[in-house]
């Protein structure tokens, strides 16, 4: 159904989880929500920020602005799911596609990492239940602003 457009969208830069650590600190410290489709694991952000002391001193008159950190997602898609590449990366592009479409809800600060599971390869294209469902499971771990 949605598979030729979203085949052409990506993540911006700054919405990747890219590093082995980052992945590792979601899965050992995060939490999971599973699906039938997907499993999301999700650490949220951490609350200890610098005290005021510890800051940069500012010059008279600059403002700061407070930093804010967009949310950072990752795919995980194993040779399980499929054992073509083809298969693995098509899936890949279309969850991130809609993960671009749901950015603008999700909390910042937040590290997701979505593991797809092999049922999700018996679909042709990523299909209506397959979208509500990653919805779900963006609410379920309240990563959803306004939980909507």
């Amino acid at each position: 159904m949605f598979c030729e457009w979203y085949l052409t969208v990506a993540l911006p830069k700054a919405n990747r989880l890219k590093s082995r650590h980052d992945f590792r600190a979601v899965f050992r410290e995060g939490f999971r929500c599973h699906g039938y489709y997907m499993t999301l694991r999700a650490l949220a952000p951490c609350n200890d920020k610098l005290p005021s002391s510890d800051t940069p001193e500012k010059k008279a008159g600059e403002k700061t602005l407070p930093t804010v950190i967009p949310p950072r997602i990752g795919i995980s898609i194993s040779t399980k799911v499929s054992k073509k590449a083809v298969v693995r990366n098509r899936l890949k592009r279309q969850i991130a596609a809609v993960i671009y479409d749901l950015l603008p809800k999700l909390a910042p600060e937040w590290r997701l990492v979505i593991v797809v599971k092999p049922t999700a390869a018996q679909q042709e294209c990523v299909s209506i239940q397959f979208l509500q469902e990653l919805e779900q499971l963006l609410v379920k771990a309240e990563v959803i602003n306004g939980h909507s």
